[in-house]
């Protein structure tokens, strides 16, 4: 009996789904098994930890128009127009040449004029420092908006130092748990393959089991019954496992053939695949284990 490549039948799961707890959105490591860095997950319920995600830089002085830089006392508009305007006075009131007599005079006029501007200026603005300064947020509620809010968008924030998230503690597996995974493999794609519903369920998390029974309804509607039978492990090995307080997971690379053919409901006439031919395939497989619990399937990543 030969042995072909996965076909479109092997490819039924459409891709990567499940949970793998804190590490969903993190790719596994790769293996001996499974030596090609695998994607993340791709359909999950498991949502992204705030730890791992980044804020952009906000622009300088955008999130508080008090921190803008500060105009020179020649800058401020104010100042500006008195200087001018004591200048044009004192040549036009006394003219080039009785001007520079009374320049001196003068000078001291436009000194003291400016003075008395500048020390006003300074009040003011000390005046609306205390209020600014109640204004600003007292605490950190608007970084961890919505970025969908659209309502009431939040203020650019300057950067934050998230937390790493937290992905749980390394543990080494048994031998007992890994021939518990082959075990699984076999049994969830028999019955898979004989749309057992009941044996899934029991070997399944309740979103493992959601996307395999949405899966076999669809071929249903099709007309179709996806096949599966004859499942041989070649090679497996575990890339991670690590516990989350209570619960633990592995994640395992794994290598097998099995007779993987999409067949007609009524006549059983093969419509895809070879049944005389087994496929060859390697996934990456997660189990998540409770406390007084099994093993159960979690999530399955393309390799």
């Amino acid at each position: 009996m030969g042995l072909s490549l996965a076909s479109e039948a092997d490819a039924r799961r459409g891709g990567s789904f499940g949970s793998r707890g804190a590490r969903t959105h993190q790719a596994p490591p790769p293996t001996q098994t499974a030596p090609t860095q695998a994607a993340p997950v791709q359909r999950s319920m498991t949502e992204r930890q705030p730890g791992a995600q980044t804020t952009a830089p906000a622009r300088p002085n955008a999130a508080n128009p008090m921190n803008a830089p500060k105009p020179g006392l020649l800058g401020n508009p104010l100042v500006r127009g008195l200087m001018l305007g004591g200048v044009i006075g004192l040549l036009l009131g006394h003219g080039f040449g009785a001007g520079m007599a009374g320049m001196l005079g003068g000078l001291l006029q436009i000194a003291a004029i400016a003075l008395v501007a500048m020390l006003a200026f300074r009040f003011f603005a000390s005046r609306r420092k205390p209020a600014a300064a109640h204004a600003q947020p007292t605490n950190n509620n608007a970084a961890f908006r919505s970025p969908f809010d659209v309502q009431q968008p939040a203020q650019p924030a300057a950067p934050q130092n998230y937390a790493p998230a937290d992905l749980g503690q390394d543990f080494t597996v048994t031998n007992t748990d890994r021939e518990t995974f082959e075990q699984l493999l076999r049994e969830i794609q028999e019955a898979f393959g004989r749309e057992d519903y009941a044996a899934i369920r029991e070997r399944t998390t309740p979103e493992i089991m959601g996307y395999l029974a949405e899966e076999l309804g669809q071929n249903a509607t099709a007309g179709r019954r996806n096949e599966v039978r004859d499942v041989k492990m070649l090679e497996g090995d575990v890339a991670e496992a690590w516990r989350e307080g209570p619960v633990d997971y592995a994640t395992a690379a794994l290598r097998y053939t099995s007779i993987d053919v999409m067949v007609d409901r009524q006549t059983g006439a093969v419509v895809e695949g070879d049944a005389d031919r087994p496929t060859e395939t390697t996934e990456l497989w997660t189990f998540v284990r409770h406390p007084n619990e099994g093993w159960k399937l979690s999530a399955i990543q393309d390799a």
